[in-house]
């Protein structure tokens, strides 16, 4: 049974979008095709209205949990300065890295698939190399040259072709593991403590993730880093807030 689906028809407004996102993860299925740029773009803020919502009303339920004197590991971001540089790297390099590493395969399709591991693979290996060629920066650019040289041509050669039967059949399970992935990799943020007290930690991750996963197969891998962006955006705008309200020498 394969679950590559003919393709959805555009939602008109935010409560179709939301449904058809409820129905997807229900039964994710690969479409035909993803959407015309325009209805994506419509597309992309209705569910960035939908993780907005989503992440209010989880804000507003970790912070009653709080107000009963709970208290949870720290979470290193808390304390970072957000100079502009750290502000581009959350906002900019963060979502295009992520959605990459994540989302740029997860059509199924032959040149997304090589491309998308060949960056992945290169995102991971990149600080080995690099520490493995101290001040010799050729061996990094030609290495990084090869990689790009082979995405294009993979992505210009398997331009047509639909997406492999196997990753269709399989897609429910791929989907799940890939949003499951990318919330448990935020563990990293948090202070060392038992899995029972940091997993519900990362349920934002794991929301965010099922949307910037259905994004990127119904609209293309630019929504998925567009909505992940907003996303990230509305973060560090929290963030500055609760920064600028914090009482004077505190944290």
């Amino acid at each position: 049974m394969t679950t590559l689906a003919t393709s959805l028809p555009p939602a008109r407004n935010a409560p179709q979008e939301w449904a058809a996102f409820r129905e997807f993860l229900a039964r994710p299925s690969l479409p035909q095709r993803t959407a015309p740029f325009a209805a994506g773009l419509r597309g992309v803020l209705r569910l960035y209205l939908l993780d907005a919502v989503l992440m209010l009303t989880l804000a507003v339920i970790a912070s009653t949990i709080l107000l009963t004197g709970v208290e949870i590991p720290d979470n290193t971001l808390n304390e970072m300065a957000l100079t502009p540089s750290w502000i581009a790297v959350i906002v900019i390099g963060a979502p295009l890295t992520e959605e990459l590493m994540f989302r740029s395969w997860l059509s199924g399709r032959p040149g997304h698939l090589i491309a998308g591991l060949l960056i992945g693979a290169s995102i991971v290996a990149l600080p080995a190399l690099t520490a493995a060629t101290p001040g010799n920066d050729v061996y990094v650019s030609a290495a990084l040259g090869a990689v790009l040289a082979i995405c294009v041509f993979s992505l210009w050669r398997w331009r047509r072709s639909p997406p492999f039967k196997w990753f269709s059949r399989l897609f429910p399970v791929i989907f799940w593991l890939v949003a499951l992935s990318f919330a448990l990799i935020h563990l990293i943020n948090y202070e060392a403590a038992s899995l029972l007290v940091l997993l519900p930690l990362v349920i934002p991750q794991l929301i965010a993730g099922t949307l910037f996963g259905y994004a990127r197969v119904q609209y293309g891998l630019w929504a998925s880093i567009m909505l992940h962006a907003l996303h990230n955006g509305s973060a560090v705008v929290a963030m500055l807030i609760a920064q600028a309200n914090a009482p004077a020498g505190a944290g």
